[in-house]
This record gives C-alpha cells, structure tokens and sequence, in this order.
C-alpha cells in the first residue's frame, strides 16, 4: 500500500523532531538566509522559539493528515502586518530552509520525501501567508 503525503512527512518529521540540533540548524539556515530575516530574530530567546518552531511544524503536518485549519489561522493572525509583520515572501526562505535542514537530518531524506514535505504543508503555508 502506497503511503500518503501526510504520512511520509509524520515519519520524517519524527525522525528529525528529537533532534535539538534540528531546530538550531533550522534557524542557522533561515537567519542566514536573509539581513531582514536575522534582524527579526535579534532579541529572540532562541530556545523558546525553536519549542514553537517545533509546535508549528507540527500543526502543519497535523493540518495535512486532517485536523482543523484553527491554529494555522492563529499563526497567520500573530504573523499578519499587525503582528510579528512577516512579509509573504519570506515564507518560500521559510521552506527552503526547512527543506535544507531535513535533508541534513533526516536519515531517509530522498527527493521522494521532498515532493511529500512540499506537498503537505504548503497548503497549510498559504494558509498563514494569505493572513498578511
């Protein structure tokens, strides 16, 4: 039986979500990725945000196996011009990095699995994004 989009990034994520590092290399990538992008982060307790990095990366991958868009609207609400003013065009430095990372950090990463990770929670993205 061929698994679903959904599922093959659960397992994924799973095997990249215990892994501190993870995290830190995530924002290593995405905060080089851009002056702006780093200058957001300047006063940020860092290991707090990768805890809620690690929560909305999993409410992506929750929205694609089923659940509710509920949380995603809220992350849109919070990111939107009147909250943390994240622009919609950072959401692609967003993924590419991620995309990076668990390529790193994923033992079974393939361009399989990359195609499953872009197709399951870009949805979920634009749901964010569209809140700007």
């Amino acid at each position: 039986m061929e698994q679903s989009d959904s599922d093959i990034v659960f397992q994924s994520y799973g095997r990249c979500c215990n892994n501190e590092e993870f995290f830190k290399d995530f924002y290593d990538r995405f905060m080089g990725s851009s002056a702006d992008i780093r200058n957001l982060f300047a006063n940020t307790d860092m290991k707090a945000q990768r805890h809620l990095l690690r929560n909305g990366i999993m409410q992506l991958v929750l929205y694609s196996r089923g659940m509710s868009d509920t949380k995603l609207r809220a992350l849109g609400k919070s990111h939107d011009r009147t909250g943390y003013n994240i622009r919609p065009e950072w959401y692609r430095l967003w993924l590419d990095a991620l995309i990076a990372t668990l390529r790193q950090h994923d033992s079974a990463f393939s361009p399989e699995i990359e195609a499953a990770w872009n197709r399951a929670i870009t949805p979920g993205i634009d749901i964010i994004r569209q809140a700007y």
